[in-house]
């Protein structure tokens, strides 16, 4: 990819960066919502973006992630390192990978001027067949 094309493409991640409150909530109770926050932020140079988050419940790690054009790094506190492919195009946000153990895709779409992402993740055990895992909502504080 020419560097112009590729800085263009980094540039979509503008649309992540900042401070944001999340909730969390699974399809079988959504009226249960697990707070949490996600800030992200260039690193420099412009090329990067890193993702630090914190969820306050003890059953989902907290974590960071950094983002390039088309990747995300993941890392949480319990030693887990994922890869995903990751794109931002036409007002939504797709992150996924294939896994030995599992597959995870998400998706979240920009509302509200690009101040609100709803979005929901599935994971498929067999690689094949998605589930509904939990619901993510992005709330842009900053």
């Amino acid at each position: 990819m020419g560097t112009d094309r590729k800085d263009a493409a980094a540039g979509t991640l503008d649309a992540l960066v900042g401070s944001w409150d999340t909730e969390i909530s699974h399809p079988s109770d959504p009226s249960h919502v697990i707070g949490g926050r996600a800030d992200f932020e260039r690193l420099e140079g412009g090329h990067f973006v890193l993702e630090r988050w914190q969820i306050d419940h003890p059953e989902f790690p907290n974590g960071l992630a950094v983002y390039d054009a088309g990747t995300q790094h993941y890392f949480d506190a319990r030693g887990v390192a994922r890869v995903y492919e990751m794109s931002i195009a036409d007002g939504e946000w797709k992150l996924a990978r294939d896994g030995d153990d599992f597959s995870q895709r998400f998706t979240g779409r920009f509302s509200d001027g690009g101040s609100v992402i709803d979005g929901y993740w599935e994971m498929a055990r067999d690689g094949t067949t998605f589930e509904r895992d939990f619901d993510l909502t992005f709330r842009k504080v900053s």
